[in-house]
C-alpha cells in the first residue's frame, strides 16, 4: 500500500505510531541478536586479558625482588672487598 493512501485512510498519528512501533521492534531485534552476543564475547576477552595482566604483574614483582636481591649481594660484595683491601694496606 502507498503511504499517502494509508495516511488518508487511518490518519497521520496512527501511521506514525505503527512506523515507530516497527522501528522499536527493529532496534530491539538488532540489539538482542547482534550487539548482546558481541558484548558477551568482549566480556570474555576482557576477563582473559585481565588475568594475563595479573600474571604479568606477579612476574614483574618476582623479577624486581630478584633484581633487588642481586643488587644487595653485589653491594655487600663490594663492601667486603673494600674492607679486605683496607686490611691489606
Amino acid at each position: 500500500m502507498d503511504i499517502v493512501k494509508l495516511v488518508s485512510e487511518f490518519g497521520f498519528p496512527v501511521v506514525m505510531v505503527i512506523g515507530l512501533g516497527y522501528y522499536v521492534w527493529f532496534v530491539w531485534q538488532t540489539i538482542t541478536n547482534k550487539i548482546d552476543p558481541a558484548v558477551q564475547e568482549m566480556k570474555v576477552t576482557i576477563i582473559r586479558l585481565t588475568d594475563q595482566l595479573r600474571l604479568l604483574d606477579q612476574d614483574m614483582i618476582r623479577l624486581q625482588i630478584k633484581i633487588n636481591t642481586v643488587l644487595e649481594l653485589k653491594q655487600k660484595n663490594r663492601l667486603e672487598n673494600a674492607h679486605k683491601n683496607k686490611r691489606k694496606d
